[in-house]
């Protein structure tokens, strides 16, 4: 016997039948149970049609999309350049495919290496001012598979409470020991280092951070971790997803922003948001690089990178540093967005980078505010516990150097109108209650 619920799917109206199994089930199951049930939040927000995830776009032109038929302004993209529909990437693409085919049925490690992806190595380690890069498949899992293959049982990571998820993925394989640091707190990552240093003084250190945080917008004290890095004898490593075609000069990333690229031993970063396109790099010395290349079991066992998004990498790349205008736009968009969030009454928190997070304060509510902003023409992330703290449930909004003037005042008018509606701004109500 089983029984089941109906939960309208919102990408296309349609209503689908989930069966929840009354047969006694293998314990490993009881979690899906409790995820999915009619008393779950899952099964509240679905029956209230407030679920925000999972959206199908219909069709993606940058700062447009359609969903539900409807075109709206997409505020929630990490589309920082702008370049996912460039005409010129999109040929490049094209060629690409042309010329090598679809994939590469394979690893890097046998016969998954094109003479795209060695040029692309070496342009990268140029742009960032290193010795060489190893390229994998996701940003994910370049993370992950640098961490693991660098750091083993006799070894301490010091990490940030608030790094990406890949971070934590990274450290849960690794062998070594993690120690977990307060958010971009480096008093208290010295003294760690200071008691580590005592209870295991041979033991390899790596400090490892986001260099812009996901959530928050904020940049990593770098020049700090530097010096941390220098006197506790540590390898420091930051994550540049965010922050490479971002920030610094010329979109070089978190490290160039503070003028430190030289002395940050590994950088890393992705090409899912800046370069429009899908994989992951990390840059270093060389023969640091060449033992990643060869330890790393998630570039090993990995198939590479299609020819398609290699060649859309470096069409981005092309354009990132002909086209510099498109970083000035970035941050002229990013201040005014701060300031006018500021300004109409809501919290985007100490935000220094075009993520700009706007606190709506109870889950439900931001469910609520979510869908009313889609209604309006908006489309924004809603982020919850335990992705942000309790009672800081909030919009994840995110620019592009693309967006116009009039795109981003139709923003901010459906925020504040949104905002009223649901007390959050305009009645003296704080934007962190709840």
């Amino acid at each position: 016997m089983s029984k089941s619920s109906e939960r309208r799917n919102e990408s296309n109206g349609a209503v689908e039948r989930v069966v929840l199994n009354d047969q006694p089930r293998p314990s490993l199951f009881s979690k899906v149970s409790e995820f999915i049930g009619p008393e779950s939040l899952y099964a509240q927000v679905h029956d209230q049609r407030l679920y925000p995830w999972f959206r199908a776009i219909e069709r993606n032109d940058g700062t447009r999309a359609i969903i539900n038929g409807k075109e709206v302004i997409m505020a929630g993209s990490n589309n920082y350049l702008g370049l996912t529909s460039d005409p010129r990437v999109k040929e490049a693409a094209m060629n690409a495919i042309d010329q090598y085919g679809t994939g590469c049925t394979g690893s890097r490690f046998l016969n998954g290496t094109l003479d795209l992806h060695i040029e692309l190595e070496s342009r990268l380690a140029d742009f960032m001012g290193k010795e060489a890069c190893v390229l994998f498949s996701t940003g994910y899992m370049t993370n992950q598979g640098l961490i693991q293959s660098l750091t083993g049982k006799n070894d301490l990571i010091f990490s940030d409470k608030d790094n990406h998820a890949c971070i934590v993925a990274g450290t849960q394989v690794s062998l070594a020991k993690t120690i977990r640091f307060r958010h971009n707190d480096t008093i208290h990552l010295r003294k760690l280092l200071e008691k580590a240093s005592v209870e295991h003084p041979d033991a390899g250190k790596l400090i490892v951070t986001d260099g812009v945080f996901s959530m928050s917008g904020v940049v990593a004290h770098i020049p700090q971790l530097v010096e941390l890095a220098e006197e506790f004898g540590a390898v420091l490593m930051v994550d540049d997803a965010h922050a490479v075609g971002v920030i610094g000069p010329g979109g070089k990333g978190s490290s160039a922003y503070h003028d430190l690229n030289s002395s940050v031993d590994l950088i890393t970063g992705t090409f899912s948001k800046s370069f429009a396109s899908l994989g992951g790099f990390c840059v270093g010395a060389s023969d640091v690089m060449e033992f990643v290349r060869h330890h790393a079991s998630a570039h090993i066992f990995s198939a590479s990178m299609p020819p398609a998004n290699v060649a859309t990498v470096l069409k981005s790349l092309d354009i990132l540093q002909a086209e510099t205008w498109r970083l000035d736009r970035l941050w002229e968009i990013s201040d005014y967005m701060r300031k006018g969030f500021a300004d109409a009454g809501f919290n985007v928190w100490t935000s220094q980078s075009p993520i700009i997070p706007v606190v709506i304060g109870d889950m439900m509510v931001s469910f609520e505010f979510w869908r009313d902003l889609l209604d309006a023409g908006v489309f924004v992330n809603a982020v919850v516990p335990p992705a942000v703290p309790r009672g800081q449930s909030l919009m994840r909004t995110s620019y592009m150097a693309t967006h116009t003037n009039d795109d981003l005042d139709f923003i901010l008018d459906a925020f504040r109108k949104v905002g009223r509606k649901h007390g959050v701004v305009g009645t003296g109500t704080s934007a962190l209650a709840g």
